[in-house]
This record gives C-alpha cells, sequence and structure tokens, in this order.
C-alpha cells in the first residue's frame, strides 16, 4: 500500500472521488497533502476489499476508511480516516452524490471526465481543509454559478461603446463623403489628409474611395423618430415594455450593428438593455442610476438592505460646459447624500445646485462624471420595495409551494421581474397551479423562473402555486431581479441653467434602478 498520509488532524475527509469499478480515477479531489500515486493506489485497491455479494456502505484497512455509494457502473467514494464520524460521512456522501447529476445529464465516465472542474469546485465547497462545509445542494449551486454583476456591468459598456464608435465612424464618413462632393461642385481638389506635399493628394483619393465603400456598404436606415418638445426630457422608457426593446434591438440589427448575446441569461441582457444608448440625447445628458443590494429571511424579517445612487453628468457641447443642475430631493427615508469633491457643497446644501467650486472653470467634454451620490443603509422592514413570502409545505408526495409578491413602494414600477426559485435535482418538472404571470422551469440548472413583465400599482400582488418532489429547504434562496425607469429615493434633476445668465439649458435624462443582489435566505 506504500506509506500512510501525512499527519493530519482526527476526524478528518482525505479524499473524494469517482472511480470505476475497477478502482480506475476518473476525478479525485484530495483534501490533505497527497501525491498522485498515494491516490491512485488506494483507489485501486477499493475494489478488491469489497466482499462479493455483501451490501456494505464502507471498508477499512489498517490506516483508512472507504465510505462508498454505487452509481451505476461507477463509485463515489470518499476516504476519510478510521476514527472519523461514520453517521457524519454517510452525510456527507449523500451530499456528493446528489451533486454529480447537477452537472453530469449520465452518469458515464465520458460525462464525468467533461465535467470533472465543474465537479471539483463544487466538491471544494462541500469540504474545506479535511472538514465537511454547513452548506445544502441549493447554496453550492449559487456559489458555483459565479454570477457577476460587475461582469454583466463590463460587457453591457463595452457593447455601447462599439456601437457609439461604429456610429460616430459612419458620421465621419458622411461629413468626410460631403466635403469631397462639395469640393469637386467648386472645381477644387477634394480634401487631403497629412498635408506632406503630393502625398496629401493621395491621400484624399485614398479617403474619399474608403468613405465611398462604407456609404455603399451601409444598411437602411429606419425612419427617424419625430422631434421632441423642448423643455426637460422624462426618463427614457428603455426596458419598460418588452414590445419597445425588441423595436429597439431590431433597429439596431437592420443597421448592420452585431448584438451579442450572453449565455449567463435574461437578466444579462437585461441589464445591457437598460444601459443602452438613449435614441435622443442632448448635448446635456444625465444618467441617473440606483442599486440595491437586499438580503431577506425566509420567515421575515430585513436581514440589511443596501441602495447607492449617482447622478452621472455628460456634456456633448462645450458652450454647455459652465452649468449648474437644480436637483429636487423629495426623499423621506434619510439617504446619505455626497457631492463630488470639486462640487460646491455650500451652493448645494444651501440651494440644492449642483455648481462647480469655481464657477469659471467647465465640467468636462464628452465623458461621464459623477456629480452627486447617495446611499442608504436599513433594516427597516417597511422601505422594502417588492416584498416575497414564499411556504413550502410538506404533503404526501413531496412539497406544495406557495409564492406571493407584494409592491409596497407603489411609485415605482417594475418591470421585467424574474423570482428564481431553485428546485431540487432529479426529480422532473414542478406542477403549476395557479399563477399570475409566465413561468420557465430551466431543468439543466434546476431552477424554477417566475416571469412578471410590470409590477406597479395596478399590479401590486400576485402568487404562484406549485408542487413538486422535494424538502422545504430545498426551495431557498430565492432570487429576484428586475429593472426600473423611476428611481426608488426619488432624486431628481429639475431644471439645468447656465452659470453666466441664468439662462435654462435643454437636457436630457436617463434614469434605471437596478437590482445587485435581492434574495431570501
Amino acid at each position: 500500500m506504500g506509506p500512510g498520509p501525512p499527519c493530519t488532524p482526527a476526524a478528518v475527509l482525505l479524499a473524494a472521488a469517482v472511480c470505476t469499478k475497477a478502482g480506475k480515477a476518473i476525478v479525485s479531489r484530495q483534501f490533505v497533502e497527497m501525491t498522485r500515486t498515494r491516490i491512485e493506489g488506494l483507489l485501486a485497491a477499493f475494489p478488491k476489499l469489497m466482499n462479493t455479494g455483501k451490501q456494505h456502505t464502507f471498508v477499512e484497512t489498517e490506516s483508512v476508511r472507504y465510505v462508498y455509494q454505487p452509481m451505476e457502473k461507477l463509485y463515489m467514494v470518499l476516504i476519510t480516516t478510521k476514527n472519523s464520524n461514520i453517521l457524519e460521512d454517510l452525510e456527507t456522501l449523500r451530499l456528493f452524490s446528489r451533486v454529480i447529476p447537477e452537472y453530469c445529464r449520465a452518469l458515464e465516465e465520458n460525462e464525468i471526465s467533461e465535467h470533472c472542474f465543474d465537479l471539483i469546485f463544487a466538491f471544494d465547497e462541500i469540504v474545506a481543509l479535511g472538514y465537511r462545509e454547513n452548506v445544502n445542494l441549493a447554496q453550492i449551486r449559487t456559489f458555483t454559478e459565479m454570477d457577476s454583476h460587475e461582469e454583466k456591468v463590463f460587457r453591457a459598456v463595452r457593447e455601447t461603446q462599439e456601437r457609439e464608435a461604429k456610429a460616430e465612424m459612419r458620421r465621419k464618413a458622411k461629413e468626410l463623403q460631403q466635403a469631397r462632393r462639395d469640393a469637386e461642385r467648386q472645381g477644387k481638389k477634394a480634401p487631403g489628409f497629412g498635408g506632406f506635399g503630393s502625398s496629401a493628394v493621395s491621400g484624399g483619393t485614398t479617403a474619399a474611395m474608403i468613405t465611398e465603400t462604407i456609404i455603399e456598404t451601409e444598411k437602411p436606415k429606419v425612419a427617424p423618430a419625430p422631434a421632441r418638445p423642448s423643455g426637460p426630457s422624462k426618463a427614457l422608457k428603455l426596458g419598460a415594455k418588452g414590445k419597445e426593446v425588441d423595436n429597439f434591438v431590431d433597429k439596431l440589427k437592420s443597421e448592420g450593428e452585431n448584438i451579442m448575446t450572453s449565455s449567463v441569461g435574461k437578466r444579462s441582457s437585461e441589464t445591457a438593455k437598460v444601459l443602452a444608448p438613449p435614441i435622443n440625447m442632448e448635448s446635456v445628458h444625465m444618467k441617473i442610476e440606483e442599486k440595491i443590494s437586499l438580503t431577506c429571511g425566509r420567515d421575515g424579517g430585513l436581514q440589511n438592505m443596501e441602495l447607492h445612487g449617482m447622478i452621472m453628468l455628460r456634456i456633448l457641447d462645450e458652450k454647455f460646459a459652465r452649468i449648474r443642475l437644480h436637483v429636487e430631493n423629495e426623499d423621506k427615508k434619510g439617504v446619505q447624500l455626497q457631492t463630488h469633491p470639486n462640487v460646491d457643497k455650500k451652493l448645494f446644501t444651501a440651494e440644492s445646485l449642483i455648481g462647480l467650486k469655481n464657477p469659471e472653470k467647465s465640467f468636462p467634454i464628452n465623458s461621464d462624471v459623477g456629480v452627486l451620490k447617495w446611499r442608504l443603509q436599513t433594516t427597516e422592514e417597511s422601505f422594502i420595495p417588492l416584498t416575497i413570502n414564499c411556504w413550502p409545505s410538506e404533503s404526501g408526495n413531496g412539497c406544495d409551494v406557495n409564492i406571493e409578491y407584494e409592491l409596497q413602494e407603489e411609485s415605482l414600477e417594475l418591470n421585467d421581474v424574474v423570482i428564481t426559485i431553485p428546485l431540487p435535482s432529479s426529480v422532473g418538472a414542478p406542477v403549476i397551479g395557479e399563477i399570475d404571470g409566465e413561468y420557465r422551469h430551466d431543468s439543466r440548472r434546476n431552477l424554477l423562473e417566475w416571469c412578471l413583465p410590470v409590477i406597479d400599482a395596478k399590479n401590486k400582488s400576485g402568487s404562484l402555486e406549485f408542487s413538486i418532489a422535494g424538502q422545504p429547504n430545498d426551495f431557498f434562496p430565492v432570487q429576484v431581479s428586475f429593472i426600473s425607469k423611476k428611481n426608488y429615493c426619488n432624486i431628481q434633476v429639475t431644471k439645468v441653467t447656465q452659470v453666466d445668465g441664468n439662462s435654462p439649458v435643454r437636457f436630457s435624462t436617463e434614469t434605471t434602478f437596478l437590482v445587485d443582489k435581492y434574495e431570501i435566505l
């Protein structure tokens, strides 16, 4: 058998492995220092230790204990020290055995090998340094997904930048084309680039050829939107209605844009839609964005709610760079406000005006500048914008689950709401009873997604009932995602004026309220 493992604490799990009935290791995770030769030798000796024709859940040698469970043609094997708690080891083994079908469609050697890294990551969530972690299957699934809101935002911003760059390229191409035509009508040579003698002329010809190619290959444009009336604009309704979003995406496709889709699911595409550039952007444009992070207990009670908001200013024309923003703060929840260091704090405190400390200076051009941010942290249950009650109750055939939602903040309009409920694995699809809205069953990830296009004051409550085999703990944590064109704290920019003369300036506003984390544990 070779030398034993290095000195380890008592009652420790040495390794977890999936092997064939001949003892060949397919995937193995060692939780203490152990060589490959050592683990392969232990697994190779394992089939020889079992008594033929007898049913057992463990076998022992002089140094280790094998706790195992047959899985068709394979074995799930835990190798532990001999003085470990056999009952705890069996419970750990059952959790390992439930994890494997989460990632493998069939209990076959090829399928296990293909998803070996997924299994190893899941194994590491169950055991750390040889000791069992206090986790259940739903938590393991959440931890291994590694769903990153920051990554979604980064991808959405990058796609937006690419679209803006293409639009700028077309605009420049049209300008060059028009300049060349004007020069030809006046009998002059087309304007060139550079200015190094004759090379400038050839450069101009090349530029004209390039612009012609760009213009000729450009796809037909959709008719432009009608001109907007003067005055402050309302929040842009991107993502507010599914049909409007689909029309916007279709317009981009008709213009030759490649609309990227991400495998992380619907929530990523929603974020991209919200962050898409507005169709009509004035020379002074503001983004008002809020993100909420909320954790509730399944038996009621708000564990923590934190909200961060910011006003981002973007100026496209330098003649409007010296301006002041008139802010209207109707919040009554006790948010903490903080201005940018270059903003005149006394002016904001006294008159709710955002302006630079030095009024002779200008705001940056063509870049997003955060001028005001706010934060709200509370455990007051009345501040929860959307309450979720999940009531799983055991029945003869499994569990009957009742879920209800109620909009507490009636001034909000939540769009594309998705309430995600984890389901037990390998038990089939849920039987849906009554439902407000629609649902999707993701059998691969064992999720039930309850989809509601709009939740507002007219549609402030609803319920879902379904039945499925399982235990009450299998249906948590419940996660919620939504987008909104109204912000939670009711902080708005109502007017923009120039520093000199106090004359009003047209501006546009884009308001979004997003979910960073919203879960019921």
